[in-house]
């Protein structure tokens, strides 16, 4: 099933990459906190990254990310040894992704469909060493999937408050739901995301993968059936989430209905 980026981004984060420079010394700009409201222009392969150290440029200019959020890791975690501890990308996760929802400005459905996604960054093992600890979370348009990400406006605050530009919400374009890559609902498609379904609540269990697809594909035929307004003959799909993405803090479903509109 499709999975959300800002998902894969956190197992990403969990599993840890490996970055650093050769000689064992960080320079003065890897070591300096970030700005927040920074812009900059990143492709897919810079958020499969640990680190980051593209220059920022005029937020009126061509860009791809936007630094929505920066800090510092606290004395419990700045103590780790390693850069790449599980645990700092689970403090990053609970701090960011409420805040990308919040300056987006969708709600928790409305994020999970949209074509936004957002990465982390922290120092190089060099700057680590050195002593930086913090971090910085960028909102990009588009994901680990996309080709390319999608240009940001002077900045993606709020472009998802009241009813979002097709831009910044997500369709596929293909046979099927499954093994498609998310693209913006500007452009051709054969399936948009149109509803979501919660699961289960933040201190639940896992309830198993049987009755997660059972339930996200009862609910997504009756869903898309009123989002089409009833139709008498129908397509739709599903994209529902295991363990990981649960214990992560994911608890939706997504449906999605065929139309090319």
């Amino acid at each position: 099933m499709l999975r959300t980026v800002c998902i894969a981004l956190l197992m990403l984060a969990l599993a840890g990459c490996q970055s650093g420079g050769d000689d064992g010394t960080s320079s003065k700009a890897e070591r300096t906190p970030p700005q927040l409201g920074a812009c900059r222009v990143l492709a897919p392969e810079d958020i499969t990254q640990a680190s980051n150290q593209t220059a920022p440029v005029d937020c009126r200019k061509k860009h791809t990310a936007e630094t929505f959020a920066v800090g510092a890791f606290p004395e419990s975690l700045a103590d780790a040894d390693d850069p790449d501890d599980h645990a700092l990308g689970s403090y990053v996760y609970d701090r960011c992704q409420k805040r990308f929802q919040e300056f987006l400005g969708g709600d928790e459905s409305l994020v999970l469909r949209s074509t936004m996604t957002w990465a982390w960054f922290r120092p190089t093992e060099d700057a680590w060493a050195d002593g930086a600890r913090w971090y910085r979370c960028d909102v990009v348009g588009g994901g680990e999937q996309s080709k390319t990400f999608v240009a940001l406006p002077k900045s993606a605050k709020g472009v998802l408050l009241g009813k979002p530009d097709d831009r910044w919400q997500v369709c596929v374009n293909g046979p099927s739901v499954n093994g498609s890559v998310k693209i913006p609902c500007n452009t051709a498609h054969t399936w948009r995301a149109v509803t979501t379904i919660v699961l289960g609540k933040a201190d639940e269990d896992y309830p198993g993968d049987r009755l997660v697809e059972v339930r996200t594909r009862d609910f997504c035929s009756e869903s898309v059936g009123a989002w089409l307004n009833y139709p008498v003959d129908y397509d739709y799909g599903y994209t529902w989430f295991h363990e990981a993405e649960w214990k992560a803090g994911n608890r939706r479903s997504i449906c999605w209905a065929k139309t090319d509109q």
